[in-house]
């Protein structure tokens, strides 16, 4: 009797996390920022497999929304972030659960900057 080759078994798929990140904007002509504005940073709540991942997609969805991302950091996942002992709101929770059970980016903040003083 001959032996039947087995099937790999198909990989499991990795579940989606949410990562807190922080992105720095240059100005772009469909940007949308007030006229004095130098740039803005946004505070994104990002879905993804991995934090490359989750990167990538804000990227290109703020590319698509006629941005000009610069610098991108991440502070982690939720798990990440309570063990550096970083205090969440409830509010801020409800938006990553929003963005996980969305498969979203969902901006949570967003702040412009000027070399104006008067801003």
């Amino acid at each position: 009797m001959r032996a039947m080759a087995q099937r790999p078994e198909k990989s499991a798929k990795r579940p989606q996390q949410v990562y807190t990140l922080l992105v720095e904007l240059g100005r772009s002509p469909d940007d949308g920022l007030p006229d004095n504005a130098s740039g803005a940073g946004l505070l994104l709540y990002a879905s993804g497999v991995d934090e490359a991942e989750a990167v990538r997609e804000s990227v290109a969805v703020l590319k698509t929304a006629g941005v000009a991302p610069l610098d991108v950091t991440s502070y982690g996942t939720l798990d990440e972030r309570l063990a550096a002992g970083d205090t969440i709101p409830e509010e801020e929770r409800e938006l990553m659960a929003r963005a996980l059970a969305e498969n979203a980016v969902i901006v949570a903040q967003k702040t412009w900057f000027s070399d104006d003083d008067s801003d």
